[in-house]
């Protein structure tokens, strides 16, 4: 596997090694040892599973500590823009945000830890999204950023349609009104 930090370097792009051939392909989605030796702690705890229509937004999402969530993310059908913002106090990089596109063709993997809102858009119809956590879900320390703060600034892509968004994620409060991490 290939790790790459990303601008904000706790966030790292995981690339596997795929063997193809005429009967399809094979990878590791996850592998403990290469995953530690990259600084990817080994906590995780519970798997996500969701579809989405195209268009879908979903985020960002977040849960405080002590319940606060690392994430392994990867789509395994279509493809999604994958949105992780820093909210760490103490750090450089506060507010500031990291997008990937992620696809089942491409098979890259983001690895989003503690401390981070994420969120993603999905850019075809019926992607899947497979996500590996460190905490389970607890709706007492669930949180999020409005996924179009203007203070953040993600450029999300421009699909020509308006985005599907919930509820939930459209009540959720700015950076500047949020609970951060020290």
């Amino acid at each position: 596997m290939k790790f790459t930090k990303t601008q904000i370097p706790d966030v790292v792009l995981i690339e596997p090694k795929v063997f193809s051939d005429q009967r399809g392909f094979f990878f590791e989605s996850y592998n403990k040892a290469l995953f530690v030796a990259a600084g990817i702690p080994d906590e995780f705890v519970q798997d996500n599973h969701s579809r989405s229509a195209k268009g879908t937004l979903r985020g960002l999402h977040y849960q405080i500590e002590p319940m606060a969530q690392g994430k392994l993310v990867r789509v395994i059908r279509g493809a999604a823009f994958d949105a992780a913002v820093d909210l760490r106090k103490s750090s450089p990089t506060l507010g500031r945000w990291i997008g990937e596109h992620l696809s089942a063709e491409n098979q890259k993997m983001l690895y989003v830890p503690i401390g981070f809102a994420h969120g993603f858009l999905a850019l075809e119809e019926g992607t899947e999204v497979l996500y590996k956590v460190t905490r389970p879900y607890s709706p007492v320390h669930d949180r999020g950023i409005v996924w179009n703060d203007p203070a953040i600034g993600i450029q999300w892509p421009d699909l020509s349609m308006a985005y599907l968004v919930s509820d939930k994620d459209r009540r959720h409060p700015t950076l500047a009104q949020a609970s951060v991490f020290a």
